[in-house]
C-alpha cells in the first residue's frame, strides 16, 4: 500500500492563529449579543402590544360610561 503522500503541510502541527481565534471568539459574541437584542426586542414588543389592548380596553369603557350617563335621563324619561 502505497501511502498517498505527505500532507500539505508536512512536518508543522495543525494549529489556528491567534488573531483568527480573536475574530471567531469576536463573532460569537456579536451573535449572542444580536440574540439576547432580538430576544429582548420580541418581549418589549409583547409588552407593548398588551399595554395597548389595555389602552382600548379603558378608552371603551370611558365611552361606554359616558354613553350611559348620556340615555339614562332619556331611559327615565320614558314612559313605563
Amino acid at each position: 500500500m502505497a501511502e498517498p503522500g505527505p500532507p500539505p503541510r508536512y512536518g508543522f502541527e495543525a494549529f489556528d492563529c491567534a488573531p483568527a481565534l480573536r475574530l471567531e471568539a469576536h463573532e460569537r459574541v456579536s451573535e449572542l449579543q444580536l440574540r439576547a437584542l432580538t430576544e429582548r426586542l420580541e418581549r418589549m414588543e409583547a409588552a407593548l402590544e398588551r399595554l395597548e389592548r389595555r389602552l382600548w380596553l379603558a378608552v371603551y369603557g370611558v365611552a361606554a360610561a359616558i354613553l350611559v350617563q348620556a340615555f339614562q335621563p332619556l331611559l327615565a324619561a320614558l314612559p313605563g
